[in-house]
């Protein structure tokens, strides 16, 4: 159990240094970018994975391709997110986009959709419904948060999406992270080079090192996932909801202790709808 902890420890803690990034004047995008090179290098040096499956025709590269544009853009949304909506509301959103995840299961993948899923699934579509009210109807509208949620929503729902189509491909995920980190740092360099050319954007060392920070945590929460399931090879369901009912309930205290956000009564039965609704999809009967 100890990787667990460790995976939602780190979940948060990407959350954090998000949260606090502008708090410390320090460019989003810059950190983003250097972050996918600390992860690309974490996952070579670590992972030591073999690109045989990559060099195979019919490679999977459309959806590598997907991953490595989807990847960066939803990072700077999340940061983005945090810092208009709160840890609270964005982490609940990451999660929850295991449902648009489990409707792609059955329209596209052939999942048979069971009673308890059902009922998971109309849970938490009511909270998300609830995490997007915002905490004081009375104040001024934010920054298109609701909009940022929805994007952080359909975002991770989307890289799920693409995960399982490269496993059903047969590529392992250990060369498709890797692949999908590295054309994001491309991507992401490129766009910073166009940014010093034309906006006069120079990269700094605190950017570069808050970047590679972050890095280290987002790759931790990966790999302790991982790690987490070949620990617990036979309770896939129990790592996958542990997993996810941790990162609600500790991105929630985390919020609401240490950054004094708020929360509507709405969006805390929403939070809790939320837990409900990830342990019933995560442990409903296999069909």
């Amino acid at each position: 159990m100890h990787f667990i902890l460790l995976s939602m420890t780190c979940s948060v803690l990407v959350s954090v240094l998000l949260k606090l990034a502008p708090r410390r004047g320090l460019d989003v995008a810059q950190m983003v970018t250097w972050n996918y090179l600390a992860t690309s290098l974490l996952a070579a040096w670590i992972l030591r994975p073999s690109l045989e499956a990559l060099r195979q025709p019919g490679a999977p590269w459309p959806e590598l391709l997907v991953l490595a544009c989807v990847l960066p853009t939803l990072f700077l949304v999340l940061a983005a997110a945090v810092r208009h909506t709160g840890i609270v509301r964005t982490d609940v959103a990451q999660r929850l986009s295991l449902l648009l995840s489990l409707l792609a299961a059955f329209v596209l993948f052939g999942e048979q959709a069971g009673a308890q899923k059902l009922l998971g699934l109309a849970l938490g579509l009511c909270a998300v419904v609830g995490i997007l009210a915002r905490p004081d109807p009375h104040a001024a509208p934010g920054r298109n948060g609701w909009l940022l949620l929805l994007t952080v929503w359909v975002g991770f729902a989307v890289v799920d999406v693409m995960l399982k189509r490269l496993a059903m491909a047969g590529t392992p995920s250990a060369p498709a992270l890797l692949v999908a980190f590295a054309l994001a740092f491309a991507g992401m360099l490129a766009w910073q080079g166009w940014r010093w050319w034309r906006q006069g954007v120079r990269p700094g060392l605190r950017h570069i090192g808050a970047g590679l920070l972050l890095g280290l945590v987002n790759f931790g929460n990966i790999v302790f996932y991982i790690r987490a399931h070949q620990a617990l090879p036979d309770s896939p369901a129990v790592v996958f909801a542990t997993m996810n009912i941790g990162v609600v309930v500790v991105g929630t205290a985390v919020g609401v202790l240490a950054f004094g956000e708020k929360t509507s009564r709405l969006n805390r039965i929403a939070i809790l709808l939320a837990v409900l609704a990830i342990a019933l999809i995560a442990l409903a009967p296999k069909g």
